[in-house]
């Protein structure tokens, strides 16, 4: 697994992220959360675009995919739940390490959005 060590990386591991969850939402046929996972999809992807700057490209330390495994064979309420948590746990690390502002909201969004659904 590789390391989530820039902007870039942790932008597109999360897009990678909610188009899993949309994927997987979708096989499980649950329209609400599959469309939501494509929302959030498209809001990082265009934070993104929006944000490549130079700051940006600063190494970012202490993150790694690894940490942020799920198990998307698992298709029962639980193994759901603990898909959510994970994506929770991935945006409570990631977003105090992003240094834009708007970034940053729109990731810490993302994870209230997974601890909701986690409950």
């Amino acid at each position: 697994m590789a390391s989530l060590n820039t902007f870039g990386s942790i932008l597109t591991h999360a897009i990678e992220l909610e188009a899993s969850l949309h994927d997987y939402y979708n096989s499980l046929g649950d329209a609400v959360k599959a469309k939501a996972a494509n929302k959030r999809k498209s809001k990082l992807e265009r934070v993104r675009r929006e944000n490549v700057v130079e700051i940006t490209l600063e190494p970012i330390e202490g993150l790694d995919e690894a940490n942020y495994v799920f198990n998307l064979d698992d298709t029962s309420e639980s193994g759901q739940k603990a898909v959510e948590s994970v994506a929770a746990q991935f945006y409570g690390d990631v977003a105090p390490k992003i240094n834009v502002r708007q970034a940053q909201r729109a990731l810490e969004r993302c994870g209230k959005e997974h601890t909701e659904l986690a409950s």
